[in-house]
C-alpha cells in the first residue's frame, strides 16, 4: 500500500535519542555539513557517546564547536574529517582524529563506489513542501550524496533552513528518522578585510572581465574582492560557497548571471556560509541553484562556463610555484578542499584564469609567504604545472607556462620588499636565475600606470618597467632594423645580452625610470608584448636627467614617443629633476622633432653629427 507523504513523516517522527538508537560501536557516521549542520543530533550523539566505542564521525568543514573531536572522547568517538574547522585542528594535530586529503568533487564518488561506506547519515533540512520534498537548503555540497548512500539517514527538520532550489530535494519516503527543531541555524562571520586584503582585491577585480563567472573561496581573502566588483558587469557565479557579500552584487545589478554560457540566469553553488540575511535571501529564491559536489565542482563542467575566474588562497607559494594551501609543515591546517577542482575547471575554459591569493607576509611580518622552497611536511595542493596567476598586495604574477627562471623573478618581484633580497639568493644558489641577477626592493609605482590611444587608434599601457621585464626589453631592441639600431645606441650591436639588458630592467624608480608602452595583456589567451619604452637617468651632480627613447619600428609615427616624453616629464618634475638631457643623430629628424614637442624650451648644441639636447623645465614655452 501507498501512503500519504504526510502518513510517512508522522510514522517516522521520533525524539532525537530514539532516532539514534541505530549507531551502534564501530559505526561511521557522517554529519551534515559546515552552517548546516544538525545541532539538536550533534548534541544528542555527544550525550550517547559514553555508551558508543570507535564510532567514526565524518564531516566536512565544522563551524560549530566539533565535540566529537573533544579528548574526553577517544574511546567512544573518533572524528575524521575532509576539510579542518577550526575547532578540530588541534584534536588532529595532536593525533586524536584523522583527516583525509581529497579532492572535494571526489568524495562523493567514493561515496557511491562504497569505498567510503556511512552506516549513519545525520542532516538537516527545511520542512516538507506540498509534495512531501525537503530541501538541504544551505548544505547540498556532500550531504545529499551521503544521504542517498548511508544505511540508515536521521533528518534534523528546522523551519530556519531555507527551501533552496536546485538538486537539494528529497522525498520525505527516502529518510528513516525526522527530528523536530528550531534551532537557528549556525552563522559564519567573514573577518573584516584588512588593508593588505584590501588591496588584493584590488588588484585581483583589475583581472576579472566583465561577463566573467567566479568561483570565490569562503574567507577574508577571496572575499576582499567583491567590494571591488562594484564597476563590472554581467557577472556570473559558479562556486562551490558562497557568503554574504554576494547579496550586494547581486542587488547592486553587477551579478545578472545572463552571459554565463551553463546555467544562464542562475548562481550554482554547493552549500552557503553567512548569516540569517543571506538564509532568508536565497529562501525559495529561483536565482540560486543548490547541487551537489559532484556536480558543481567537477572540473568539466565547470569548464563550460566562458571566462571563469576562480580565486582561493594558499598559506605559502614556492619560487617555482608550488602551493602548499592545506598545512604548516607538518600540521595539517585546513584542506584541500575544491581548490584543486577550480584551478582545474577554470584553466579548461574557454579565457579562463585561476587566480591564488595570499599577503606577501605572516601577521606579524617576520616571514615572507612567497617562499624558496616549501617547508618540511608542507604539502602540494596546486602544483607548479597548474598554477596561472598569484596576487599579494604588491601585484599580480602570471607564471603558467614559464620557466623556472621567469616565475621565480615574476614571484620575487610580488614578495615583500624586505625579504626580495633573501629570496633572490636563495634562487641564485639553487640555480634558479642568473648568478648576476639584481632585482629591485623598491615598491612598484602603480601609481603610474596610465592607458592612452594613439593616432591609429590603438589602446596603449603605459606601465613603469619592472625587473621581470628583461625579455621584453631584449625582444624589442633584437626587432629593430640595423639602422633603427644605430641611430638610437650609436653602434650597431652584434648582441643585447643579459648584462646589457638586465640592469635596464632592474631601476629604482627614482634616479633611474623607464616607461613601458605594452600592448596585449599577460593573460592565457593573449601575450603581453612590448612596444616602446622611454627611460632616464639623474645626474646627482646636475640634478639633470638624460634621457632616451626606443620605438618598435612598426609602431613610430603614432606619437608613442610624444607621449612618453611629456608623461616622463611629469614624472621627473615630481622627483624635482630640474630638466632633460639627450644626444640625438643630427640624421635622426623625428626624435628632434619629439623634443621639440615637450612643451619646454629645447636648447641646442651640434657637435660632430649629434645634438646636445637640453630642456629645462624652468622654462617653459
Amino acid at each position: 500500500m501507498i501512503l500519504n507523504w504526510k502518513d510517512i513523516y508522522k510514522s517516522r517522527l521520533v525524539d532525537s535519542k530514539t532516532a539514534l538508537k541505530q549507531i551502534r560501536r564501530g559505526s561511521r557516521v557522517f554529519v551534515g555539513s559546515a552552517c548546516g549542520e544538525p545541532q539538536l543530533l550533534v548534541k544528542t550523539l555527544i550525550e550517547i557517546a559514553p555508551n558508543l566505542a570507535d564510532t567514526e564521525v565524518l564531516h566536512f568543514l565544522d563551524v560549530g564547536d566539533a565535540p566529537y573531536a573533544d579528548e574526553r572522547f577517544d574511546e567512544n568517538l573518533r572524528h575524521n574529517a575532509f576539510f579542518i574547522g577550526a575547532h578540530a585542528r588541534k584534536a588532529i594535530s595532536e593525533g586524536r582524529a584523522d583527516y583525509t586529503p581529497i579532492f572535494l568533487s571526489e568524495i562523493p564518488v567514493l561515496m557511491l563506489r562504497g569505498r567510503i561506506h556511512l552506516d549513519v547519515a545525520l542532516i538537516t533540512v527545511s520542512p516538507p513542501d506540498k509534495n512531501g520534498y525537503v530541501s538541504l537548503g544551505i548544505s547540498v555540497d556532500i550531504t545529499k550524496t551521503a544521504a542517498e548512500v548511508a544505511n540508515y539517514v536521521v533528518a534534523e527538520v528546522n523551519p530556519n533552513m531555507p527551501r533552496t532550489l536546485g538538486d537539494s530535494f528529497m522525498h520525505v519516503s527516502e529518510i528513516d528518522a525526522f527530528v523536530e527543531s528550531d534551532i537557528p541555524l549556525l552563522e559564519f562571520q567573514v573577518k573584516a578585510p584588512t588593508s593588505i586584503a584590501e588591496k588584493i582585491g584590488e588588484i585581483i577585480a583589475e583581472l576579472i572581465e566583465n561577463e566573467s563567472t567566479i568561483q570565490t573561496g569562503v574567507g577574508r581573502l577571496p572575499n576582499s574582492v567583491l567590494p571591488y566588483l562594484m564597476n563590472k558587469r554581467d557577472l556570473g557565479v559558479h562556486t562551490e560557497a558562497f557568503s554574504d557579500g554576494i547579496i550586494d552584487l547581486v542587488e547592486a545589478g553587477v551579478i545578472t548571471c545572463k552571459k554565463k554560457t551553463l546555467h544562464p540566469g542562475k548562481i550554482l553553488a554547493s552549500f552557503a556560509m553567512g548569516n540569517k540575511r543571506l538564509y532568508d535571501y536565497v529562501n525559495d529564491n529561483p536565482l540560486f541553484e543548490f547541487h551537489p559536489c559532484k556536480y558543481i565542482n567537477n572540473p568539466y563542467i565547470i569548464a563550460q562556463n566562458d571566462k571563469m575566474v576562480s580565486i582561493n588562497s594558499a598559506l605559502t607559494v614556492d619560487l617555482t610555484g608550488q602551493v602548499n594551501s592545506d598545512s604548516l609543515g607538518f600540521q595539517f591546517y585546513s584542506g584541500i578542499g575544491g581548490q584543486v577542482d577550480f584551478v582545474r575547471g577554470s584553466a579548461l575554459s574557454r579565457r579562463g584564469k585561476s587566480i591564488m591569493t595570499l599577503p606577501s607576509t605572516t601577521d606579524n611580518g617576520k616571514k615572507s609567504r612567497i617562499v624558496p622552497y616549501l617547508d618540511r611536511g608542507s604539502g602540494v595542493v596546486v602544483t607548479r604545472g597548474d598554477i596561472h596567476y598569484v596576487v599579494t598586495e604588491y601585484g599580480a604574477a602570471y607564471v603558467h607556462g614559464k620557466s623556472i627562471r621567469d616565475r621565480a623573478m615574476a614571484l620575487i618581484n610580488i614578495a615583500h620588499p624586505n625579504f626580495r633580497d633573501e629570496l633572490l639568493e636563495s634562487a641564485k644558489e639553487q640555480g634558479y636565475v642568473y648568478k648576476d641577477q639584481i632585482v629591485t626592493s623598491v615598491i612598484y609605482p602603480k601609481q603610474y600606470e596610465s592607458y592612452w590611444t594613439d593616432k591609429l587608434k590603438q589602446e596603449i599601457k603605459f606601465r613603469p618597467v619592472k625587473s621581470t621585464d628583461e625579455r621584453n626589453i631584449q625582444d624589442l631592441i633584437y626587432s629593430l632594423p640595423e639602422q633603427d639600431m644605430y641611430t638610437r645606441f650609436f653602434q650597431n650591436l652584434k648582441n643585447f645580452s643579459h648584462k646589457i639588458a638586465m640592469p635596464l630592467a632592474a631601476i629604482d624608480y627614482s634616479d633611474k625610470m623607464a616607461i613601458a608602452a605594452i600592448i596585449g595583456k599577460e593573460e592565457p589567451e593573449s601575450k603581453e608584448e612590448l612596444i616602446a619604452v622611454g627611460r632616464y637617468i639623474r645626474d646627482p651632480v646636475s640634478n639633470f636627467a638624460e634621457v632616451a627613447f626606443t620605438v618598435s619600428n612598426n609602431y613610430q609615427n603614432r606619437g608613442i614617443g610624444t607621449y612618453l616624453l611629456r608623461y616622463l616629464i611629469r614624472i621627473a618634475k615630481e622627483a624635482n629633476i630640474k630638466g632633460f638631457t639627450a644626444d640625438v643623430l643630427s640624421r635622426n629628424t623625428p626624435m628632434v622633432k619629439v623634443f621639440g614637442k615637450s612643451g619646454y624650451t629645447m636648447k641646442t648644441n651640434l657637435e660632430y653629427g649629434v645634438y646636445e639636447i637640453e630642456i629645462p623645465f624652468s622654462e617653459q614655452k
